[in-house]
């Protein structure tokens, strides 16, 4: 299983905060099947989650020194969650921020509320611009919930959607797992990730499988958990 959004790195945003509780939040997702972990920092233009991809890098390596130390079988991989600018591209190019693993695919967050002004032109430009846009966890955002209408705005205009397993493990409440199991019975999910912030206990992602498994045959999910993140590989 690839996990295409977590914050495993030590010490840089709101996840974990040192290298112990880092191996133990890989620790976590191999036992629940994950192979392949995306460590993707909050970048949040001019605030304190503003932590380059140099430093970032430096902390990949040395989590992933540790966790091969650990006999941990996963492997990590670089982005960011990108908290939503105009200034994406600028950003991209100065080497600020990271597309998944260095690719043209964007892992972008939008507000709680899911209200930012322009963002339909913003995701609109980027896309004409060739690149993939993955929004992260839009189940969550309540804008959504109130009018699924903007969701099905961005998922025809060529959005990539991104859903948390919890939110099927009801990490996040009903009105989470009421509006993610919609988008899974309308076959609108990409692909998945942790967005794994602290230790959780083990049992969670299993139980989001079987909450998946109403909507989805095993080659369907199979393909959400591995293969649609498994091509990113630009």
């Amino acid at each position: 299983m690839i996990d295409l959004h977590s914050h495993i790195l030590p010490g840089i945003d709101d996840g974990s905060p040192d290298f112990e509780t880092s191996v133990n939040l890989v620790r976590e997702l191999s036992n629940g099947g994950v192979t392949d972990v995306y460590a993707t920092p909050h970048y949040i233009e001019e605030t304190v989650y503003s932590s380059p991809v140099s430093g970032n890098s430096a902390l990949l390596a040395d989590l992933q020194a540790r966790c091969e130390a650990e006999g941990l079988p996963v492997r990590l991989h670089l982005g960011n969650e990108i908290y939503i600018t105009p200034n994406v591209v600028p950003l991209l190019e100065a080497g600020e921020i990271s597309g998944l693993d260095g690719s043209s695919y964007l892992l972008i967050e939008l507000p709680m509320s899911g209200d930012f002004p322009g963002y339909y032109d913003i995701f609109l430009s980027l896309i004409r611009s060739g690149y993939k846009v993955v929004l992260a966890h839009p189940e969550r955002y309540s804008a959504f919930a109130r009018d699924f209408a903007l969701f099905d705005e961005l998922y025809d205009m060529g959005v990539l959607m991104q859903c948390n397993l919890g939110s099927f493990a009801g990490i996040y409440g009903k009105t989470v797992f009421k509006l993610a199991s919609r988008m899974a019975k309308e076959k609108k999910i990409w692909a998945f990730g942790s967005d794994i912030h602290h230790v959780r206990g083990n049992g969670w992602i299993a139980d989001a499988k079987k909450k998946l498994s109403k909507f989805y045959s095993d080659a369907e999910l199979s393909e959400l958990l591995e293969g649609n993140p498994g091509k990113i590989v630009d």
